[in-house]
């Protein structure tokens, strides 16, 4: 061979493969978890008096199973198919890639076991304890290792903006997942935070939120900026707006953790600094939305037609309904009336079932066919189905919760007017709930139909198929060297 002569480079599909048949089957457990609290609110003898069927145990097993087994599974899958098809060159590191794959069904396995058994930190959407904290530790580093590695490697000359996006995410969620982590291990299976009291609280919401804000909003946005271009075949519609997006996005997410803590022990300009910075965050979240939506520009006619582009699109529609809430409820005196109450539930999963799952199952019904020789799923109709059956259930589910938030926070803060008691006890207030969260309940079981049927659909498309193999021709990056 001429030592000029261009050579290929073969793409590891193989990965994005394995994350993507995975991403599924974690959103169908995650997902029918959830239904199963939310049953249980209704009908507690569904724990069957067993302590590890208990709410007070499945709930974390949910959060964890949706935002790290369903959720990072996609962000992962898919962050390792766009930066190898917009640089232009294959992954860094193939074993580091299949560790990262293997290293994070294993971290997803022992949360599995350890969540049900209430082995647990206690801390909101870190209840891991410390060995499995290591493991992420290590497959995260293994992950950044890979990721910016295939930047470095790349053959274009700029970094495509979607690669912005996920490589924030990933920078700023091993930050978070360190620095909240920081604990004096007691035994194998128990350890106590480093910090103490506020502090602690404080540290905690910081990575709590800015979970929400660079792993479920950051990462999904990058996934955004590649998919919805390519299924509308529209370019982004401001690629200016994408970079002033992500810079005003970064720039202020991380400020935003307490306003969870509102009329705690927080020092009141701490509350009052993150009650701001999250009203500011509503100009470049929307930009975003805009952005996204308008690169249906000249395209609008797709959406009668592809069910694939309904979700992206509608995704971007809850993405803008959550990121106006979220803001909103971040003032102190809407606050004071949502705080602890069921709004708060429909918030996070109009943003979690709305944007984060919709874009997801979008971006998988794109990718699902590429990656196994196939021209489209198996079939259309049903992927029409699969997305009629999530927004009706994601509707039902948020609404209730709506209408169930509001209620509960008006009760609770109701008083007599002779004597300044409290007109409604707690319980009355959980009896007047039942009926949402039977909407809740069957909202859930709509969602989890959804996934079902993709889950077949996905079945289906890979048996008709066999694995893709993709490469490219490229030029020696240096014509008086062969390449390795």
């Amino acid at each position: 061979m001429s030592q000029t002569s261009p050579y290929k480079v073969e793409y590891n599909l193989k990965v994005v493969r394995q994350f993507a048949v995975m991403t599924v089957i974690w959103g169908i457990i995650g997902m029918t978890v959830g239904v199963l609290i939310a049953a249980q609110l209704i009908w507690p003898v569904l724990n069957f008096e067993t302590s590890w069927l208990t709410y007070s145990r499945l709930r974390p097993l949910h959060t964890n199973a949706v935002i790290f087994a369903f959720s990072t599974s996609a962000l992962m899958g898919t962050s390792f198919y766009i930066v190898q098809k917009t640089c232009r060159t294959a992954l860094f590191s193939n074993r580091l890639a299949s560790f990262v794959f293997w290293g994070w069904q294993a971290v997803i396995v022992l949360a599995v076991i350890t969540l049900p058994l209430g082995l647990t930190s206690s801390k909101e959407y870190a209840e891991l304890e410390w060995p499995i904290d290591i493991l992420i530790a290590l497959v995260w580093v293994a992950y950044i290792i890979v990721f910016f590695g295939t930047l470095v490697r790349r053959r274009t000359p700029h970094i495509y903006v979607a690669n912005w996006f996920y490589g924030s995410f990933i920078v700023t969620v091993a930050v978070l997942h360190i620095v909240n982590s920081m604990v004096i291990p007691v035994s194998f299976t128990k350890s106590y935070s480093l910090y103490s009291g506020s502090i602690d609280a404080m540290v905690q919401w910081w990575y709590g939120h800015n979970a929400v804000g660079f792993l479920l909003t950051a990462g999904f946005l990058g996934m955004m900026y590649y998919f919805v271009p390519k299924q509308a075949e529209r370019p982004v519609y401001s690629y200016r707006l994408s970079v002033v997006h992500f810079w005003a996005l970064i720039s202020l997410y991380i400020w935003a953790g307490p306003h969870h803590l509102h009329y705690t022990a927080l020092p009141d300009w701490a509350q009052s600094l993150g009650m701001v910075m999250s009203v500011i965050l509503f100009v470049p979240s929307w930009g975003g939305m805009i952005n996204g939506i308008m690169t249906l520009s000249g395209a609008w006619h797709k959406l009668k037609t592809d069910p694939i582009l309904r979700f992206l699109i509608v995704s971007l529609s809850f993405y803008g309904m959550s990121t106006f809430e979220g803001p909103m409820m971040a003032i102190k005196s809407v606050n004071a009336l949502s705080h602890y109450t069921d709004w708060t539930v429909g918030h996070v999963h109009s943003g979690a079932l709305g944007w984060v799952a919709m874009i997801t199952i979008g971006s998988l019904y794109y990718m699902i066919p590429r990656l196994w020789s196939q021209t489209e799923m198996f079939s259309v109709r049903w992927i029409n189905t699969h997305f009629w059956l999530h927004t009706i259930g994601v509707v039902l589910y948020i609404v209730s919760m709506w209408i169930s938030g509001v209620m509960q926070g008006l009760m609770w803060r109701a008083v007599n007017s002779a004597d300044g008691t409290l007109t409604y006890s707690f319980i009355e207030g959980v009896e007047a709930s039942y009926p949402f969260w039977f909407i809740r309940f069957a909202g859930g079981l709509f969602i989890v139909a959804g996934m079902l049927l993709m889950a077949y659909n996905v079945w289906l498309t890979i048996r008709a198929g066999e694995p893709t193999v993709e490469s490219i021709d490229v030029a020696p990056a240096n014509p008086t060297t062969k390449p390795a």
